[in-house]
């Protein structure tokens, strides 16, 4: 998978780059807050690159990027309490767990009927 017809790792480090030159200049931010940038940025790419994958196995990296979008909230001050937060991420879970439910089926074996009625598992 390429993002503007560059591999994910090289776009990581551009965004991470970027950050940085936006803190440097613009509006100075903490060590954290850059972090919980670059953590929004990797989780965003991941997930990007699990929906072109294999779209119903995205969801992991759905849940990754709501967590990782909840962290960045809070570390530029959105006040949550920790039940709420918990309330948040069980709520997703629960909403992606519903889509990816309708979208995939369970492996079911091969099976064959012999000419006496008999069951053959292939």
């Amino acid at each position: 998978m390429k993002i503007f017809g560059r591999e994910p790792a090289l776009v990581l480090g551009l965004i991470a780059a970027a950050i940085q030159l936006f803190s440097a200049t613009l509006l100075p931010l903490s060590v954290d807050q850059q972090g919980v940038l670059n953590a929004v940025a990797v989780a965003a790419i991941g997930l990007a690159t699990a929906a072109a994958v294999s779209a119903d196995k995205a969801a992991p990296a759905i849940l990754g990027l709501v967590q990782a979008v909840l962290a960045c909230a809070l570390a530029f001050g959105l006040d949550v309490a920790p039940e709420t937060q918990g309330a948040v991420m069980a709520f997703v879970t629960a909403l992606v767990s519903a889509f990816v439910r309708t979208q995939v089926s369970a492996p079911v074996a091969r099976t064959e009927f012999t000419a006496t009625g008999h069951v053959r598992g292939a």
